[in-house]
């Protein structure tokens, strides 16, 4: 991704400032997904057709995941290497939901939709986070 492309999205040309930005919104939209998880699991569950003890289990692995991601962006100078395990993290969660939707799971229609964008969010969260600690030259 170009610096310019990074910029507009984080509307600041500072590589360090786009990073925490960057981390500062996987935390949030995480903890969100993560939350949402632990506190409608069974709701959820039958809507998307997916197990509630397993939304549970997940929800609960989100929101401390969560934690941690929003620990670095609270850092003024988020490590590399923290950076770089939440990248790698967002990597494996990705191509688990495909491997899961594909070999182990039956999703409802709604399941079949929600796991790939949320996959794809995930992603998207590392690409751009990846891309901007590349910018910030470490």
């Amino acid at each position: 991704m170009s610096q310019a492309l990074l910029a507009g999205i984080s509307r600041t040309t500072e590589p360090r400032t786009m990073l925490r930005r960057f981390l500062a919104l996987d935390a949030v939209v995480t903890g969100a997904n993560g939350l949402a998880y632990c506190l409608a699991s069974g709701p959820l569950g039958r809507l998307l057709g997916v197990d509630a003890t397993l939304l549970l289990g997940l929800g609960v692995l989100l929101t401390a995941y969560a934690a941690g991601v929003g620990h670095l962006a609270s850092r003024r100078q988020p490590p590399a290497t923290g950076v770089m395990v939440v990248v790698e993290a967002n990597l494996v969660w990705a191509a688990l939901s495909a491997t899961a939707l594909v070999a182990w799971l039956s999703p409802s229609t709604a399941g079949a939709v929600w796991i790939p964008v949320q996959a794809a969010t995930v992603a998207g969260f590392a690409a751009l986070q990846w891309s901007a600690l590349r910018a910030a030259g470490r």
